[in-house]
């Protein structure tokens, strides 16, 4: 799977879950809890988004998330 798409970025349903849980302000063990994974598995999609947005901080990634219309 593509990461951009015509210039959009593209996120998994997992990736989309996980975002949408961190702007409602949870952490990554409750958004673990939540959807049923490890932690470990939270910290690598958060990474993961903040790299597709080339975002340095959750903060950021949301900011940039929201600019999108992602969020």
């Amino acid at each position: 799977m593509e990461d951009l798409i015509n210039n959009e970025i593209v996120l998994s349903s997992k990736e989309e879950r996980v975002l949408k849980l961190l702007a409602a302000g949870k952490k990554s063990q409750e958004i673990a809890d939540e959807l049923s994974l490890s932690l470990p598995a939270i910290k690598w999609y958060r990474q993961r988004l903040k790299s597709k947005f080339n975002a340095a901080t959750t903060g950021e990634l949301l900011v940039k998330a929201i600019g999108q219309k992602i969020l």
